[in-house]
């Protein structure tokens, strides 16, 4: 399971844990006397080093060993093999800026009043006040930030620190972990094409003739698709195990019972020609910052753009709805004062994911100057009429107004950890679920964006060997 540990305070979540209990185990038809049947569907163990794009690492977790039958070369009978994610992504074992003594959390949580939190700020600019030419040490947008940082520090330090002392009690945490480390963090520069840039491209292509085509494409034992059926239509894996498709040379795992949807957050878009309406929709837009004017890694949209996501047209009555928030003041207000009543949701809740080290220290100074060790999420409800919001309601827990989700993060970036079990006891079983902008699939969910096949490159995944 990915909750590792439940408190009243949140979770403590293995965002790993999750990923390979997704079922990524492909199934052949029949195997060849003495090998694996040479479908396209199911990539042997040659053809995923070879395209591999750096050398593969063993995983010493006991729950990611196979059972007998996991990987199977039987004459005349179904040959499986399975996935895992590569868990040197995941090989946070130090802070990316080491804390105080004072401030480790295994110190307590010592008050902090906003005024020291300011003078700290204050002195600190006033090294770099000269060098940016500014005419004042503070801005608006620091001041919001700072107050807003004063009012839920005491919530996270001491939420975060009940979760880790669990998981340092039952050993899912180490905190000589960074010591007893020698693995180098091998992540790739790049991997796979430019998916968003594809799918821009694509939008030139010859439009497709709505008549003579299917709004959801169910994938068989074929695996190269077209580009243009793949942005046409809504892609599903019904079937008990992953499927491997081909996209432009580059190979990808599809989780069993998971449904994709590569295209932009458009009205035009073939998810809405599917007319399926969702219980929980989850959004993660690429907002705008500096480091990303800056560094040109990605588009992002401005307000007026993230307000015609048609959520609208794609919620059910009741619909929950959670959105991915930086920390800056500016786009947390506009969500819960604008975006949320413009779509017809009401706020209900403000959650943190709050990122640990596997030694359970915080992965940057809580009280950082720079950058904080938590993201927010905004969670609301679809305003809809009282009888039907009555009956979906029942044998559901309300959502409380603030919980912690702690985890160690993935090296990737944007790679956010998995909601499906701490939204579980909130929602109904077999509910309808969405992300918008993902970058990954996950069973039972709707995964949409215009990277959305991005962390399921086979080359983020190690083929598990045979003992």
């Amino acid at each position: 399971m990915s909750v590792v540990h439940r408190l009243t305070s949140g979770w403590l979540v293995d965002h790993l844990s999750f990923i390979n209990h997704c079922g990524y185990e492909i199934c052949d038809s029949f195997a060849y006397p003495g090998g694996v049947t040479p479908n396209a569907s199911v990539i042997s163990t040659g053809d995923c080093h070879a395209s591999s794009n750096f050398p593969s690492t063993s995983s010493s977790r006991d729950d990611l060993v196979p059972d007998p039958g996991d990987e199977i070369e039987t004459e005349g009978k179904k040959a499986k093999m399975r996935y895992v994610f590569r868990e040197e992504f995941f090989d946070i074992y130090k802070p990316h800026v080491a804390a105080a003594p004072e401030e480790q959390l295994w110190q307590g949580c010592p008050e902090v009043s906003l005024t020291e939190i300011i003078v700290d700020f204050f002195f600190s600019r006033l090294l770099i006040l000269q060098k940016r030419k500014r005419k004042c040490v503070l801005n608006q947008g620091e001041l919001d930030a700072l107050e807003y940082h004063s009012k839920i520090r005491k919530l996270i330090w001491e939420g975060t620190s009940h979760l880790v002392q669990e998981g340092l009690k039952s050993g899912f945490l180490h905190p000589t972990a960074a010591e007893l480390s020698c693995r180098k963090n091998g992540v790739p520069g790049h991997i796979g094409c430019g998916l968003a840039e594809l799918c821009e491209m694509a939008k030139q292509f010859p439009a497709v003739n709505e008549s003579n085509h299917e709004a959801v494409h169910v994938l068989d034992d074929e695996t190269s698709i077209p580009e243009q059926d793949l942005l046409s239509c809504v892609t599903e894996n019904s079937s008990n195990f992953a499927k491997i498709v081909v996209l432009m040379g580059q190979k990808y795992l599809v989780p069993p019972k998971s449904r994709l949807v590569w295209s932009s957050a458009c009205p035009s878009c073939p998810a809405l020609k599917d007319k399926k309406k969702y219980d929980v929709i989850v959004i993660d837009p690429p907002w705008e910052n500096k480091s990303v004017k800056r560094s040109n890694r990605y588009s992002y949209l401005d307000s007026w753009q993230i307000k015609q996501i048609p959520v609208p047209a794609l919620a059910a009555p009741n619909c929950l709805v959670v959105m991915w928030v930086t920390n800056r003041q500016k786009h947390l207000r506009f969500v819960k004062d604008e975006l949320y009543p413009h779509w017809s949701v009401k706020t209900l809740a403000e959650w943190h994911w709050v990122k640990i080290t596997r030694a359970g220290e915080f992965v940057l100074p809580l009280d950082s100057l720079h950058k904080k060790p938590y993201e927010v999420l905004v969670l609301g409800r679809v305003r809809g009429g009282e009888e039907e919001a009555l009956r979906k309601s029942e044998d559901v827990l309300p959502i409380p107004e603030h919980k912690l989700i702690v985890s160690i993060p993935c090296s990737l970036h944007s790679h956010k950890p998995p909601l499906t079990a701490v939204l579980a006891e909130f929602i109904k079983p077999d509910v309808e679920c969405l992300e918008l902008f993902a970058r990954n699939l996950q069973p039972g969910w709707t995964s949409w964006g215009n990277e959305v096949l991005k962390f399921q490159h086979i080359d983020y995944f190690t083929l598990l060997q045979n003992e």
